[in-house]
């Protein structure tokens, strides 16, 4: 919803004076490397260095960045010693980027383990997972298989799960219970491990991290627009299922929290995303469709996210240009279904969200 979003620091956003001052110094010195003849900084990496800006004049303790994409090119990826790395996921999507095989992807992804430097990662598909295990051998980078972990005692619920887990860790066995999330989703339970195999990494540097903390932690972290409920009668929900990977997800989690309810699921995404295959995994879910155009350039047009839903069965009844036409019509049709799901480009999820919450509606 704004473009603070990107950069926080102890749970706050950087503030609209802080972005603009490190973005006028950051832009003059992208300014000079032009006028030196170096190609000008992308957007992204622009941003970057603002938040490096930002977080050292924060004097942060820890630093957690995310990849922008990948990671072997990525600019997050000029960092030398990383206290640990982690690879959440491997699945296709940026294929024109990253490669089409889910190898090659994995290998990308793998960039950003460094030299001697704890690598962590939770890949289902065992080929990639044998790449990045063998990247990080030959930098001698101590490897987590993440998928190695047992997990027990979920509890599944819409306004999020929980869960045991029990795992070794450099030969040290580790066992958690009860993890309370606030986050909904078999994806989120999966995400969280990555998180306690990180906590665990850095408590084995000599990290000083409570139980206290970490469960603390885990039951107030949330993402909006991801698999978050804004209202519960009916539901109200927002995914960024932007991606066959966040289709599957999706799907999956309302099954799990909404089965035999009467859905409408309303999706807006970019033309470059695997649409037939998002399309086919997600009319599983036998509901009612709105299918509207993202407020972006890349956005895939409505009526041809229509035609691959009708193309698998799917039952369309509105497509919507614009999404604020769209965004009435659900409004509209609330009282005829249990649960409205908003899903797609978070290009999307982002005006959306604002005409709920500051919508009133």
């Amino acid at each position: 919803e704004k473009f603070t979003e990107r950069i926080e620091c102890a749970g706050e956003q950087i503030s609209e004076e802080d972005l603009a001052r490190y973005t006028e110094t950051v832009n003059d010195k992208a300014q000079e490397m032009v006028n030196s003849g170096e190609e000008s900084p992308t957007e992204f990496e622009i941003v970057t260095a603002i938040g490096f800006m930002y977080f050292a004049d924060q004097n942060t303790d820890f630093v957690v960045l995310e990849t922008g994409l990948g990671g072997t090119g990525d600019s997050t990826n000029v960092i030398e010693k990383p206290l640990v790395t982690i690879i959440t996921s491997v699945d296709y999507d940026h294929m024109a980027v990253l490669g089409n095989t889910l190898p090659e992807i994995a290998a990308n992804k793998a960039g950003i383990f460094k030299k001697g430097v704890p690598a962590a990662a939770f890949i289902r598909d065992e080929e990639a997972r044998a790449v990045a295990s063998d990247r990080a051998a030959e930098l001698g980078a101590p490897f987590y298989d993440i998928n190695g972990a047992s997990v027990s005692d979920v509890v599944k619920d819409i306004e999020g799960y929980s869960f045991s887990a029990d795992y070794d860790i450099n030969g040290v066995h580790h066992s958690y219970k009860d993890i309370r999330l606030a986050m909904a989703g078999m994806h989120q339970v999966e995400n969280a491990l990555c998180a306690l195999y990180a906590v665990d990494i850095l408590r084995g540097e000599g990290v000083d991290i409570s139980d206290e903390a970490l469960r603390s932690g885990f039951a107030k972290s949330v993402q909006p627009a991801r698999f978050e409920v804004l209202y519960t009668d009916p539901y109200i929900i927002l995914d960024g299922a932007h991606n066959y990977a966040g289709a599957k997800a999706l799907a999956y989690t309302l099954h799990e929290v909404l089965d035999g309810r009467n859905i409408l699921l309303c999706i807006g995404i970019l033309e470059d995303k695997e649409y037939q295959k998002m399309a086919q995994v997600l009319n599983k879910l036998h509901c009612d469709i709105i299918c509207t155009s993202v407020p972006s350039e890349r956005g895939m047009p409505a009526f041809n996210l229509a035609d691959a839903f009708g193309r698998v069965g799917g039952f369309v009844i509105g497509i919507y240009d614009n999404y604020l036409d769209a965004f009435d019509a659900s409004v509209r049709a609330a009282g005829a279904y249990d649960a409205i799901v908003w899903a797609g480009s978070l290009y999307l999820m982002g005006p959306i969200r604002t005409l709920f919450t500051e919508g009133g509606q």
